[in-house]
């Protein structure tokens, strides 16, 4: 299978250099504040179909979990 050459949009004269409040990585310490990445392991990894499913499992063991407790079971 070959691969494409994407083309290149970017236009020779953008001159990122000449822009006076270009910050490089700007946003790059809020973005790993808001990002937690969670290693699963393999065999339960494969018992979901995505990301969303995961989380949709994660919040009703929560769920449950917090039901447990305050009804006074161990």
């Amino acid at each position: 299978m070959k691969r494409q050459k994407l083309s290149d949009d970017m236009q020779p004269e953008y001159d990122f250099r000449a822009m006076s409040n270009v910050v490089r990585g700007k946003y790059a310490s809020r973005y790993g504040e808001r990002l937690r990445t969670v290693r699963i392991a393999e065999d339960i990894a494969c018992e979901f179909a995505d990301e969303a499913k995961v989380n949709k499992a994660l919040r009703q063991y929560l769920t449950w979990r917090s039901e447990r407790q305050t009804s006074g079971g161990a």
